[in-house]
């Protein structure tokens, strides 16, 4: 779509928000119903285009992407005429008489780019939030997953008009055009580096928006740990979606007198799992495309493997593969993993696990797995990060009373569930003054200067 193109089809989206058409609130979950019974339609096809892309399983398709969206619609369906009541608020006595009231209002024109490890769930889940709102939305899926935007497409015009909701698909150029335009709110999901990219580009309109990016996620197993329960929590956290997760663990880090056993037991529990036929599991993703393929076996070039590493490029398929301790200056290292790769490190005590954990950004997540009270406490105190769970992995994703979101270059802003109302609405303040009443002291001519001097001393 060119620059012209989008420029249309937002001043139709312009003119429809004014239309304030978007106000009625049973407007909305009308249209949030239909988009929920038009899923329940497409079901079996968001199923195959998702496989078609990378081979994901049905079973993490229907957890990982389907679930995930029935609840976030279920909840704003039914909690959002609750939510969009304005709120009441204590008024200032200087304002006497008066009520004061903060109302959530819609930002206007949202464009929501979509990354493509969960290309239906991460398209769908801020739709859901921005609809729901009372904005207009342009969807950029992402290029890498060309089924799932196609089916994305399909569904999202069978639901609303274009001047309502649209799908925007295209590569790079396409986004290019898409950030030269204004808009009043932009969420995007994705890496590091573009989320800067986006955000220069909206910089100079001093567009607020949301990042959900990513980093170098740390989990940590100390000398408490329950090793049966913390191999099956991560095995499965890292290696679900054949590690192309945002939130999944990026290294771990055993306490030194553990790291034989625990290794043994990651082996064993892998093999569980997969019964040991890696390269065609059904319950086992591909690697998205050749260039993301290529860049992970690149990592594994003169690293020392505990296990795995095989890999298969007519298939774009690697297998879940343990790193024996990369330097920390290698490629493996310099940034976000983001596939079925998992570097293992050992400390000797807490002093040396913060420091290898100070080397990076803060991360999106952090995981540790312990049953001592203390040493958690200190994890949490001690590092800063997204969110995090104690004894399992990636699980606080789906808990919608949770905000989801990252600190500093893993992100900016958060969402899911009533959190996803607060980010796609802004508030504003409203003060209703009664006439009743008009103290005439804040008039000039300002007559009674030493009596708000003596008012004055109760503040200072």
């Amino acid at each position: 779509m060119t620059t012209e193109e989008i420029s249309q089809k937002l001043k139709a989206q312009d003119e429809f928000f004014k239309s304030k058409q978007l106000d009625d609130l049973d407007f909305r979950i009308e249209k949030l119903k239909a988009l929920k019974s038009e899923m329940k339609t497409q079901e079996k096809a968001i199923i195959e285009a998702i496989y078609k892309d990378f081979r994901k399983p049905e079973f993490e398709v229907l957890s990982n992407e389907l679930f995930v969206i029935y609840k976030e619609l279920n909840l704003f369906i039914r909690c959002l005429k609750s939510w969009q009541k304005p709120k009441s608020v204590s008024s200032a006595w200087l304002n006497f008489p008066s009520k004061d009231k903060i109302y959530r209002v819609a930002w206007g024109k949202v464009l929501v780019i979509a990354p493509w490890n969960y290309p239906f769930q991460l398209s769908i889940t801020p739709l859901i939030g921005a609809i729901a709102c009372g904005n207009t939305v342009v969807l950029k899926p992402s290029e890498y997953a060309p089924n799932t935007a196609d089916i994305l497409e399909k569904i999202i015009e069978n639901v609303f008009d274009h001047k309502h909701a649209l799908v925007c698909q295209g590569a790079v150029e396409t986004s290019k055009n898409l950030l030269n335009q204004k808009w009043d709110y932009v969420f995007f999901t994705g890496s590091v580096p573009v989320g800067r990219i986006v955000s220069q580009a909206i910089a100079e309109n001093m567009t607020p928006h949301t990042l959900e990016l990513g980093g170098k996620n740390p989990c940590i197993v100390d000398e408490t740990a329950n090793l049966e329960v913390a191999a099956k929590r991560i095995c499965w956290g890292k290696f679900l979606n054949a590690g192309q997760t945002c939130i999944a663990p990026d290294y771990l880090l055993i306490h030194s007198s553990l790291k034989t056993e625990f290794v043994k037991k990651l082996i064993d529990t892998l093999k569980t799992f997969y019964q040991s036929n890696f390269e065609n599991n059904p319950d086992y993703a591909g690697i998205i495309s050749q260039k993301h393929f290529d860049r992970l076996v690149e990592f594994l070039k003169n690293e020392k493997l505990i296990f795995g590493g095989e890999s298969n490029a007519e298939l774009l398929h690697i297998s879940p593969t343990l790193v024996d301790a990369p330097d920390f200056d290698s490629k493996i290292m310099e940034e976000e993993i983001f596939g079925p790769i998992l570097p293992i490190y050992t400390y000797e005590n807490f002093e040396e696990m913060s420091e290898i954990i100070k080397r990076f950004d803060k991360p999106l997540s952090l995981y540790v797995f312990s049953t001592n009270k203390s040493n958690i406490e200190k994890v949490n105190h001690e590092f800063d990060f997204g969110g995090g769970v104690i004894n399992d992995c990636i699980v606080h994703f789906v808990n919608d009373k949770l905000p989801f979101g990252g600190v500093g270059s893993s992100g900016l802003g958060n969402y899911h569930g009533k959190h996803s109302f607060e980010t796609f609405t802004r508030q504003k303040s409203i003060v209703h003054r009664k006439n009743w009443l008009d103290i005439p002291v804040k008039y000039p001519p300002y007559n009674q200067v030493k009596l708000f001097k003596k008012f004055m001393n109760f503040f200072r």
